[in-house]
């Protein structure tokens, strides 16, 4: 019998949802970790990896953002549950047919495409079911709880996809992620995460929101000035964020000298920082209701870290400057949802998102992956490539502090 949670149990949809964003984002990232010994095995120079490691990694993000936004209406109307149900069977088969038929860079990059139209929906629906599930002053820990799941996953990869890479090759390794992460997610999706809520069960602040939602025009949103500078902060967010995501397990061994086996525990450790960081800003976020202020603060300080970063020849300071980084600007991933919710009719969560989520990974997650890799392409400096992120961040701090002053919680 399929659960249908009280007030105090709703918190563990959340966590459920968690799950399939590790698992996600193991599949997504998989192949970022994957580079350095795909570089070995083509024979590729620091050139040939900038040029032609931002095509694979900008090919997922261009046919996942168009997904985001041509798909999450249909998905929306299909049911929340459902549609997170089909992207995991979706994203988890693609990357299990990564190993069987990645032996060509071709193949790389249409695999790749594959990965993120099967993907685009499944944020976007988490958002979804968060707002019917969750008040506004909630909204911050709710969805930290699932987007933990990001910040766990990329913690944990380089300590899990590294050896495996090492041991079983990365092809056999995708194989393995693909079929494992399918088996764990669907069950627990499909147990544990409700279809929708009960009139009698909603929160009666949601349940007001979705009773007066009706009364809007559907793409109201499109012409709310607060929900494109909140676009224009995801994009420059997912610039940053993506862009270190990919860039840097490349850029430890490329750069820094660091050996691709010992690649585990430095990029866990600048990784982990991320998952203090959301959870202690997600609470800010509700306690204070600053959420823009706050995302602004950790882009500000995130900027002057990367760059320290890049400066840095030790070991120790090059993991710590990077760990500060992501630990900032975690404050923007904590409340990113929560900011987005707030702005969007209560009916169009999931459709919003995906625009929102869409337009972001476009044209930030595209650019992560772009402009650091050209910049390498072009002179052959990695560290001139990460210090592309240093303007993102600041940029988007700019951007965070002119849009604490249009919205009210």
């Amino acid at each position: 019998m399929l659960m249908h949670p009280d007030r105090k149990s709703r918190w563990q949809i959340p966590a459920v949802l968690a799950v399939t964003v590790f698992i996600n984002y193991l599949d997504r990232n998989n192949l970022a970790l994957a580079i350095p010994r795909l570089a070995q095995d083509f024979n590729w120079s620091d050139r040939e990896v900038g040029a032609k490691g931002e095509l694979l990694l900008a090919a997922f993000f261009v046919s996942y953002a168009l997904s985001n936004m041509g798909l999450s209406p249909l998905a929306e109307q299909f049911g929340p549950k459902r549609s997170i149900m089909a992207a995991i069977v979706a994203f988890s088969l693609v990357t299990l047919l990564s190993a069987v038929f990645g032996y060509s860079f071709t193949a790389l990059i249409i695999l790749r495409l594959l990965l993120g139209l099967g993907e685009g929906v499944h944020i976007p629906m988490l958002s979804a079911v968060t707002s019917r599930w969750f008040q506004l002053g909630e909204r911050s820990r709710a969805n930290a709880i699932w987007g933990s799941g990001f910040l766990l996953s990329t913690a944990i990869a380089p300590l899990m996809v590294i050896p495996l890479i090492h041991w079983l090759g990365w092809r056999l390794t995708f194989a393995v992620l693909g079929l494992g992460g399918m088996l764990v997610s669907l069950p627990l999706v499909y147990f544990l995460v409700p279809d929708d809520v009960k009139a009698g069960d909603r929160p009666s602040a949601i349940a007001h929101s979705a009773a007066t939602a009706s009364t809007q025009m559907p793409l109201s949103y499109c012409r709310d000035q607060r929900f494109w500078l909140a676009v224009t902060g995801g994009v420059l967010n997912a610039f940053c964020a993506f862009g270190l995501l990919n860039w840097l397990p490349t850029y430890f061994n490329r750069a820094k000298g660091i050996d691709f086996e010992q690649l585990g525990w430095p990029l866990a450790i600048v990784y982990a920082s991320g998952i203090v960081g959301i959870a202690l800003m997600a609470y800010l976020g509700d306690k204070l209701q600053q959420r823009t202020q706050l995302a602004g603060v950790g882009f500000l300080i995130a900027g002057g870290m990367v760059y320290q970063a890049a400066m840095a020849n030790r070991l120790d300071l090059l993991v710590l400057s990077f760990s500060i980084a992501v630990f900032c600007q975690s404050a923007y991933g904590a409340q990113e949802y929560a900011i987005i919710q707030r702005i969007l009719p209560a009916d169009r969560v999931g459709t919003g998102t995906g625009l929102y989520n869409g337009l972001s990974v476009l044209v930030g997650g595209v650019g992560g992956s772009l402009i650091p890799g050209s910049i390498v392409a072009a002179t052959g400096s990695f560290d001139a490539g990460i210090l592309s992120i240093v303007l993102g961040a600041w940029l988007a701090s700019i951007v965070m502090f002119v849009l604490a002053r249009q919205i009210r919680y």
